[in-house]
């Protein structure tokens, strides 16, 4: 078994202690990926995702250095002011980190913790459209030809897709505009080598430009996300990890359901430890590498489950902006103060 915190005193990880936005600043530092999930094999890469504060000068100025990344170790660390953000967001990334073992927490300061404990004002609705819309894209990019990359009109309708649950959102986080304004459709391409694509019919008047620039960088940024994807997709098939890939999607299903049910968040998923293996080790695999029926039947079962959920869930619309926006404000009043 591996002994992490060890690890994390290897030279490997002396960027925790030398990069000046991390070091005391970080307030938590988990284990992510399947290690989180307790999914991992022998094989398994470790990864860590953590969270440091924003410096007095950050506060102060409206600056913030969104987050520390180390390819090496595949390390993301976030700033607070933007995993505040993610987390109002649902965004499956990052909400994961608030609900780990306790065994999985490398690091937790007293803001570390607090933050852990008042969890559930970022739960709501959106996560419909978040997880929903990445687990359900995902899946039918692999539906019947899951050893092959999907056609390009295929793709060009999940990513439209996404960036319509994406748009929920941005209501909350925008000034307003009807869904009439911002209208995104698939027809005929124009451009060489496609032969359908995303087009859009824009009617804005008195709009204000950072809030339409803020949105168009968001949809930007889901077709560059969603053609890394696609390579990811075709790496994983070549090195016959289809089946880690399987078993990744329906983990999203069961955490939104939980988030809808139970309004937890659940990350270590030992109840389904054993299906959730079973799938990533192939045997829901054939001999061409294809899923066999029984996979498409589990997920419909799951399909079915959030369905349900996400009619019949307690959580409100939107997160408790109220208090996310007063736990933020007590926390970088403190930093100002020299408090922390």
């Amino acid at each position: 078994m591996t002994d992490f915190k060890s690890l994390l005193e290897t030279k490997d990880y002396e960027f925790l202690k030398t990069n000046t936005h991390l070091d005391d600043n970080i307030i938590l530092l988990c284990l992510g990926g399947s290690h989180a999930y307790g999914t991992n094999n022998e094989n398994s890469d470790v990864d860590f995702r953590g969270i440091a504060l924003n410096s007095k000068s950050e506060i102060l100025l409206g600056n913030d250095f969104d987050q520390v990344v180390n390819v090496n170790t595949d390390t993301v660390m976030y700033s607070f002011n933007k995993i505040i953000k993610l987390l109002s967001s649902c965004n499956p990334n990052t909400i994961e980190i608030l609900g780990c073992n306790p065994e999985a927490y490398m690091y937790l300061s007293d803001v570390g913790s607090d933050l852990i404990d008042n969890r559930k004002m970022f739960l709501s609705k959106i996560c419909i459209h978040t997880f929903g819309g990445y687990a359900g894209g995902q899946l039918r990019r692999m539906e019947n030809k899951a050893a092959r990359v999907a056609g390009q009109t295929q793709n060009e309708q999940h990513i439209l897709k996404s960036i319509r649950n994406a748009k929920y959102e941005f209501k909350n986080r925008y000034f307003p505009c009807s869904d009439s304004s911002v209208n995104l459709y698939v027809d005929n391409a124009v451009q060489k080598g496609y032969d359908r694509e995303i087009f859009m019919d824009v009617n804005l008047s008195h709009y204000p430009l950072r809030d339409w620039a803020g949105m168009w960088a968001e949809m930007k940024s889901i077709v560059g996300s969603y053609n890394k994807m696609g390579k990811r997709n075709e790496k994983a098939i070549s090195h016959n990890k289809l089946g880690k890939h399987m078993a990744h999607l329906i983990r999203l299903y069961m955490m939104c359901i939980d988030i809808l049910e139970k309004e937890e968040i659940i990350t270590y998923r030992s109840e389904e430890h054993d299906l959730l293996m079973s799938i990533r080790n192939g045997d829901y695999l054939d001999d061409n590498v294809q899923p066999k029926p029984e996979f498409y039947d589990l997920l419909n079962q799951y399909e079915e489950r959030f369905e349900y959920a996400k009619q019949n869930t307690s959580l409100p619309d939107v997160p408790d902006y109220k208090s996310i926006d007063e736990f933020r404000m007590c926390v970088n009043e403190r930093i100002v103060k020299g408090e922390l």
